[in-house]
């Protein structure tokens, strides 16, 4: 970056309308200096948002910085943990005023909805990619993990599965609404703490429901049943995307599935402790929807509600395989 880079940080990320306590020193030092609470377990979690990659090259500035915290949020949702501080990397091609104002600007709404404060980053030139490191808190020995799920728990997950990936496959002719699900993804911050002592394994949804289950199943090898026609699909997402009927169409089952993007939470919770879960989430306007149950025996198998077996024919995404993100 040119011989402005500090204005550029004084100007775009130093005005913030977070100041929280247990930061003794932010932006400006050699290093953040922030204070634990000793009843508290520190959550770290980092990703790298590329363009071209993990986000359209037409994407809006304001989504981009949106959707940089916020795919760390969800990281930070699927432990269970409150937001707290956040760091910034930030490589762009040129110093663009515009662009700036109006990626500080998605940023910084987002973390003023989480009380997360900006403590440091870093600036420099180059192909346009965003890098953040979020950090939140648990109360010790609280946060979810996704080695905890046992033969006969539950299966849920928050929200509604594929619209960002409909919204990747129909580009420019997606909803309003579809793009806001891609643009904006809005994180499980509230339901990952609420699931605190009650769900007994979680974990975030960004390559796709069947990867990332099979990431929570992995460490126990464990195995899944899923019940495909329960997954939820949006309004937005079935106007587009009939239900199916003699002529089944493979995305109404393949997006809810693999695609990814959608950043919701997935999570196992004994079955005795079902209904608890719903007294627990009544009062989340997200909803959350059983669809499935664990097994002993390893593999992830899907059916038709009818009990017909359904075999996807995707996997997931793959950093090192696949190309645009979803």
């Amino acid at each position: 970056m040119s011989g402005d880079e500090f204005d550029i940080i004084r100007r775009y990320f130093m005005p913030q309308q977070v100041a929280r306590t247990d930061v003794l020193a932010g932006i400006g030092d050699d290093a953040a200096l922030l204070r634990v609470s000793p009843q508290a377990d520190l959550v770290v979690c980092i990703d790298t948002l590329v363009a071209g990659v993990h986000f359209p090259l037409d994407t809006p500035a304001a989504a981009i910085g949106h959707k940089a915290l916020a795919v760390n949020l969800s990281d930070l949702a699927a432990m269970g943990a409150e937001p707290a501080w956040a760091t910034l990397s930030l490589t762009m091609p040129e110093n663009n005023s515009c662009w700036l104002e109006e990626f500080s600007r998605g940023f910084f709404a987002l973390a003023k909805q989480f009380d997360m404060q900006l403590v440091g980053g870093d600036t420099t030139r180059g192909p346009l990619a965003v890098t953040v490191q979020a950090h939140g808190l648990v109360p010790r020995g609280t946060a979810l993990r996704r080695n905890g799920a046992a033969p006969g728990d539950r299966v849920y997950v928050t929200g509604s599965l594929g619209d960002a990936g409909l919204a990747l496959q129909l580009q420019q002719a997606a909803s309003a609404a579809l793009r806001q699900r891609l643009d904006f993804p809005q994180p499980r911050v509230a339901i990952g703490m609420a699931l605190r002592g009650l769900a007994s394994a979680a974990i975030d949804i960004s390559d796709g429901l069947l990867a990332d289950l099979g990431h929570l199943l992995e460490t126990g090898g464990l195995g899944a049943t899923i019940d495909v026609d329960a997954l939820p699909r949006s309004v937005a997402f079935l106007a587009l995307i009939d239900a199916p009927g003699p002529g089944v169409q493979p995305l109404y089952y393949e997006l809810p599935l693999s695609a990814g993007d959608d950043y919701e939470l997935c999570f196992t919770v004994p079955e005795q402790h079902a209904a608890r879960l719903e007294q627990c989430l009544a009062g989340f306007e997200c909803p959350c929807t059983a669809i499935g149950a664990i097994e002993a025996r390893p593999g992830i198998r899907c059916y038709r509600s009818g009990g017909e077996p359904y075999h996807s024919a995707a996997a997931g995404y793959n950093h090192f395989r696949d190309g645009q993100h979803g």
